[in-house]
Protein backbone atom coordinates (compact mmCIF):
# COMPACT_ATOMS: atom_id res chain seq x y z
CA UNK A 1 0.00 0.00 0.00
CA UNK A 2 1.00 3.71 -0.96
CA UNK A 3 1.00 5.18 2.74
CA UNK A 4 1.38 8.79 1.07
CA UNK A 5 -2.27 8.60 0.20
CA UNK A 6 -3.86 7.09 3.45
CA UNK A 7 -3.60 8.36 7.00
CA UNK A 8 -0.09 9.30 8.40
CA UNK A 9 1.51 9.36 4.99
CA UNK A 10 5.97 8.84 5.19
CA UNK A 11 6.96 10.15 2.44
CA UNK A 12 10.39 11.44 3.58
CA UNK A 13 11.14 13.15 -0.30
CA UNK A 14 8.23 15.85 1.37
CA UNK A 15 9.47 18.34 3.29
CA UNK A 16 8.86 17.82 7.14
CA UNK A 17 9.56 18.86 10.61
CA UNK A 18 9.23 17.13 13.96
CA UNK A 19 6.14 18.65 15.82
CA UNK A 20 6.31 17.78 19.89
CA UNK A 21 2.99 17.30 21.58
CA UNK A 22 1.48 18.89 24.44
CA UNK A 23 0.44 15.26 25.32
CA UNK A 24 3.93 13.73 25.69
CA UNK A 25 2.04 10.59 23.18
CA UNK A 26 1.03 9.22 26.90
CA UNK A 27 -2.70 9.21 25.57
CA UNK A 28 -1.78 7.13 22.17
CA UNK A 29 -0.91 3.15 21.74
CA UNK A 30 2.22 4.37 19.34
CA UNK A 31 3.09 6.49 22.60
CA UNK A 32 5.21 9.15 19.93
CA UNK A 33 5.86 12.44 21.89
CA UNK A 34 6.66 14.21 18.86
CA UNK A 35 4.62 13.99 15.07
CA UNK A 36 6.34 14.42 11.50
CA UNK A 37 4.42 16.91 9.71
CA UNK A 38 4.51 18.49 6.56
CA UNK A 39 4.14 22.00 5.33
CA UNK A 40 1.11 23.73 3.65
CA UNK A 41 1.74 23.94 -0.06
CA UNK A 42 0.28 25.34 -3.04
CA UNK A 43 -1.67 22.74 -3.46
CA UNK A 44 -3.33 22.81 -0.08
CA UNK A 45 -4.48 26.31 -0.81
CA UNK A 46 -7.40 24.51 -2.84
CA UNK A 47 -8.89 23.24 0.84
CA UNK A 48 -7.96 26.60 2.50
CA UNK A 49 -10.20 28.84 -0.20
CA UNK A 50 -12.71 25.49 -1.65
CA UNK A 51 -16.06 26.85 -1.56
CA UNK A 52 -17.32 24.07 -0.56
CA UNK A 53 -15.59 22.85 2.83
CA UNK A 54 -17.83 25.60 4.65
CA UNK A 55 -17.52 23.46 7.63
CA UNK A 56 -14.38 24.08 9.40
CA UNK A 57 -14.13 20.44 10.97
CA UNK A 58 -14.33 19.06 7.73
CA UNK A 59 -11.00 21.59 6.71
CA UNK A 60 -9.09 20.97 9.64
CA UNK A 61 -9.56 17.31 9.25
CA UNK A 62 -8.49 17.16 5.50
CA UNK A 63 -5.40 19.21 6.35
CA UNK A 64 -4.66 16.88 9.35
CA UNK A 65 -4.99 13.79 7.14
CA UNK A 66 -2.45 15.35 4.48
CA UNK A 67 -0.15 16.58 6.26
CA UNK A 68 0.72 14.45 9.30
CA UNK A 69 3.35 11.79 8.07
CA UNK A 70 2.65 9.04 10.46
CA UNK A 71 1.04 6.00 9.67
CA UNK A 72 -0.02 5.18 12.43
CA UNK A 73 -1.84 7.95 13.86
CA UNK A 74 -5.45 9.45 12.69
CA UNK A 75 -6.48 12.92 13.34
CA UNK A 76 -10.01 11.89 14.80
CA UNK A 77 -7.72 9.65 17.75
CA UNK A 78 -5.76 12.85 18.48
CA UNK A 79 -6.25 14.86 21.62
CA UNK A 80 -7.75 18.23 20.72
CA UNK A 81 -4.62 20.07 22.18
CA UNK A 82 -2.30 17.89 20.38
CA UNK A 83 -4.36 19.10 17.02
CA UNK A 84 -4.00 22.43 17.75
CA UNK A 85 -0.40 22.19 18.45
CA UNK A 86 0.02 20.89 14.80
CA UNK A 87 -2.28 23.28 13.37
CA UNK A 88 -0.45 26.15 14.79
CA UNK A 89 2.89 24.65 13.55
CA UNK A 90 1.27 24.62 10.20
CA UNK A 91 0.12 28.24 10.17
CA UNK A 92 3.21 29.48 11.48
CA UNK A 93 5.41 28.28 8.70
CA UNK A 94 2.87 29.17 6.32
CA UNK A 95 1.85 32.49 7.04
CA UNK A 96 4.41 33.47 10.41
CA UNK A 97 3.55 33.77 13.68
CA UNK A 98 1.51 37.13 13.43
CA UNK A 99 -2.52 36.45 13.65
CA UNK A 100 -4.69 39.55 13.73
CA UNK A 101 -7.94 39.59 16.24
CA UNK A 102 -10.62 41.69 16.01
CA UNK A 103 -12.18 42.09 19.43
CA UNK A 104 -14.30 44.39 21.61
CA UNK A 105 -13.18 47.87 23.95
CA UNK A 106 -14.80 46.78 26.94
CA UNK A 107 -14.57 50.70 27.86
CA UNK A 108 -15.81 52.42 24.30
CA UNK A 109 -17.25 48.99 22.77
CA UNK A 110 -15.76 49.96 19.75
CA UNK A 111 -14.01 47.28 18.01
CA UNK A 112 -10.72 47.24 17.59
CA UNK A 113 -7.99 44.84 15.77
CA UNK A 114 -4.80 43.34 17.57
CA UNK A 115 -1.73 41.51 16.92
CA UNK A 116 -1.23 37.78 18.48
CA UNK A 117 2.68 36.24 18.10
CA UNK A 118 1.49 32.35 17.93
CA UNK A 119 5.00 31.68 19.09
CA UNK A 120 4.24 32.96 21.89
CA UNK A 121 1.79 30.39 23.66
CA UNK A 122 3.02 28.24 26.12
CA UNK A 123 2.34 24.78 26.68
CA UNK A 124 -0.05 23.83 29.42
CA UNK A 125 1.92 21.02 30.91
CA UNK A 126 1.06 17.58 31.74
CA UNK A 127 -0.22 18.09 35.73
CA UNK A 128 -0.57 14.33 36.03
CA UNK A 129 0.15 11.24 34.81
CA UNK A 130 -2.63 8.24 33.14
CA UNK A 131 -2.65 5.09 33.55
CA UNK A 132 -1.56 2.44 30.91
CA UNK A 133 -4.59 3.07 29.16
CA UNK A 134 -4.70 6.86 28.99
CA UNK A 135 -7.90 7.12 31.48
CA UNK A 136 -7.63 8.90 35.25
CA UNK A 137 -9.70 8.05 38.15
CA UNK A 138 -11.40 10.72 40.17
CA UNK A 139 -13.19 10.71 43.27
CA UNK A 140 -16.44 12.66 43.50
CA UNK A 141 -16.94 14.65 46.36
CA UNK A 142 -20.93 14.60 46.80
CA UNK A 143 -21.90 11.47 45.46
CA UNK A 144 -18.66 9.45 46.71
CA UNK A 145 -18.23 7.38 43.23
CA UNK A 146 -15.39 6.91 42.00
CA UNK A 147 -15.32 7.79 37.94
CA UNK A 148 -12.77 6.63 35.62
CA UNK A 149 -12.39 8.91 32.66
CA UNK A 150 -10.76 9.41 28.84
CA UNK A 151 -9.82 12.73 27.46
CA UNK A 152 -11.91 13.43 24.91
CA UNK A 153 -10.26 13.17 21.21
CA UNK A 154 -10.70 15.55 17.84
CA UNK A 155 -13.46 12.97 16.80
CA UNK A 156 -15.34 13.26 20.13
CA UNK A 157 -15.22 16.86 20.06
CA UNK A 158 -16.39 16.85 16.80
CA UNK A 159 -19.11 14.58 17.23
CA UNK A 160 -20.42 16.89 19.98
CA UNK A 161 -20.06 19.96 18.02
CA UNK A 162 -22.81 18.12 15.35
CA UNK A 163 -24.88 17.42 18.01
CA UNK A 164 -25.09 21.12 19.24
CA UNK A 165 -25.24 22.10 15.71
CA UNK A 166 -28.62 19.54 14.91
CA UNK A 167 -30.51 21.24 17.38
CA UNK A 168 -32.90 23.98 15.98
CA UNK A 169 -32.65 27.79 17.85
CA UNK A 170 -34.54 27.78 21.37
CA UNK A 171 -33.58 24.41 22.14
CA UNK A 172 -31.41 23.27 24.66
CA UNK A 173 -28.90 20.99 23.10
CA UNK A 174 -27.35 18.15 26.04
CA UNK A 175 -23.73 19.11 25.53
CA UNK A 176 -22.80 19.01 29.37
CA UNK A 177 -24.40 15.67 29.55
CA UNK A 178 -23.22 14.62 26.26
CA UNK A 179 -19.40 15.34 27.02
CA UNK A 180 -19.74 13.31 30.45
CA UNK A 181 -20.82 10.59 29.13
CA UNK A 182 -18.25 10.18 26.64
CA UNK A 183 -15.67 11.24 29.33
CA UNK A 184 -16.46 8.26 31.57
CA UNK A 185 -15.27 5.25 31.02
CA UNK A 186 -17.02 3.50 34.14
CA UNK A 187 -18.77 4.20 37.77
CA UNK A 188 -17.06 2.21 40.47
CA UNK A 189 -15.44 -0.58 38.09
CA UNK A 190 -18.66 -0.70 35.42
CA UNK A 191 -18.82 0.03 32.11
CA UNK A 192 -22.04 -0.50 31.01
CA UNK A 193 -22.91 2.71 28.91
CA UNK A 194 -26.55 2.50 29.40
CA UNK A 195 -25.61 2.42 33.34
CA UNK A 196 -23.24 5.56 32.66
CA UNK A 197 -25.98 7.90 31.09
CA UNK A 198 -28.36 7.30 33.75
CA UNK A 199 -25.68 7.86 36.44
CA UNK A 200 -25.12 11.08 34.48
CA UNK A 201 -28.12 12.32 34.35
CA UNK A 202 -28.65 11.73 38.24
CA UNK A 203 -25.06 13.33 39.09
CA UNK A 204 -25.53 16.26 41.38
CA UNK A 205 -24.36 19.67 39.91
CA UNK A 206 -21.71 20.10 42.52
CA UNK A 207 -20.52 17.00 40.77
CA UNK A 208 -20.61 17.65 37.49
CA UNK A 209 -18.89 20.83 37.86
CA UNK A 210 -16.02 19.43 39.82
CA UNK A 211 -15.71 16.69 36.99
CA UNK A 212 -15.49 18.82 34.08
CA UNK A 213 -12.91 20.99 35.90
CA UNK A 214 -10.60 17.93 36.65
CA UNK A 215 -11.19 17.40 33.30
CA UNK A 216 -10.16 20.76 32.20
CA UNK A 217 -7.14 21.06 34.42
CA UNK A 218 -5.63 17.40 33.47
CA UNK A 219 -5.65 17.92 29.72
CA UNK A 220 -2.60 19.07 28.66
CA UNK A 221 -2.55 21.50 25.18
CA UNK A 222 -1.53 24.88 24.32
CA UNK A 223 -2.44 27.42 26.46
CA UNK A 224 -4.56 29.53 23.97
CA UNK A 225 -5.65 32.54 26.22
CA UNK A 226 -4.20 35.83 25.68
CA UNK A 227 -4.23 38.91 27.91
CA UNK A 228 -3.78 42.59 25.64
CA UNK A 229 -4.40 45.65 26.43
CA UNK A 230 -7.24 47.66 24.69
CA UNK A 231 -7.22 50.90 22.90
CA UNK A 232 -8.79 52.14 26.13
CA UNK A 233 -5.91 51.00 28.32
CA UNK A 234 -8.32 47.94 29.89
CA UNK A 235 -7.42 44.38 29.94
CA UNK A 236 -9.35 41.90 27.78
CA UNK A 237 -8.82 38.42 27.81
CA UNK A 238 -9.03 36.79 24.50
CA UNK A 239 -8.84 32.76 23.26
CA UNK A 240 -6.87 32.34 20.03
CA UNK A 241 -9.84 30.12 17.75
CA UNK A 242 -8.96 27.62 14.61
CA UNK A 243 -11.85 28.96 12.18
CA UNK A 244 -11.56 29.85 8.56
CA UNK A 245 -9.71 32.77 9.10
CA UNK A 246 -7.36 31.33 11.12
CA UNK A 247 -5.81 29.83 8.16
CA UNK A 248 -6.52 32.61 5.49
CA UNK A 249 -5.01 35.84 6.49
CA UNK A 250 -3.93 37.21 3.09
CA UNK A 251 -7.02 35.91 1.30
Amino acid sequence: MDNSKVYGQENFNLPHDVVPLPSQGKFYASGKKALKVGYLTASDENVLMSQNLKDVNNMILTLLRSKIYEPDIQPEQLLEGDAEAILVFLRNTAFGPQYKIKTTDPKTKQVFETDINLDELNFKKLEKEPDQNGHYTIKLPKAGNEVKVKLLTLGDQFALRKIRDSYPNGMVAPIVTKRLEMNIVSVDGNEDRSDISRFVSMLPIADSKFLRNELDNLEPRLDLKQTILAPSGEEVQINVSFGAEFFRPFF
